[in-house]
């Protein structure tokens, strides 16, 4: 049983840093993807970012590239997501997600309906 566990959000001021951490458990195999996503009050779940474990390829959004790094300590089992310059538009509720083993991704790595299996999430605020 995959199970994911955010942590690391928390209230900043613009252009601070954060750094979200997902510790999985019940992974067997490394060919899949995790990612990163978001969603704010009143809109939809977004893609934020997501590697490929095997590989360690990454995908980030338009809206976070050259500010948010995705990275993976394979022996630590946790991925993670440095937030740098972040912004009041950054504000959202932060997701860690997995998908099966295996998964043919139709729609780029960021379409969270690939993904199978989600945290509980953590909240991300920044202030102006």
């Amino acid at each position: 049983q995959v199970q994911l566990m955010e942590s690391g959000g928390d209230s900043v001021q613009a252009g601070g840093s954060l750094r979200l951490s997902c510790a999985a458990s019940g992974f067997a195999s490394t060919s899949r993807f995790m990612g990163w996503f978001r969603q704010a009050p009143g809109k939809e779940r977004e893609g934020v970012s997501a590697t490929y474990i095997q590989s360690g390829n990454t995908f980030y959004a338009d809206s976070v590239k050259g500010r948010f790094t995705i990275s993976r300590d394979n022996a630590k089992n946790t991925l993670y997501l440095q937030m740098n310059s972040l912004k009041p538009e950054d504000t959202a509720m932060y997701y860690c997600a997995a998908t099966s083993v295996g998964r043919t991704m139709l729609n780029g790595p960021l379409e969270q309906f690939a993904y199978n299996y989600w945290g509980q999430g953590t909240q991300v605020t920044v202030s102006s």
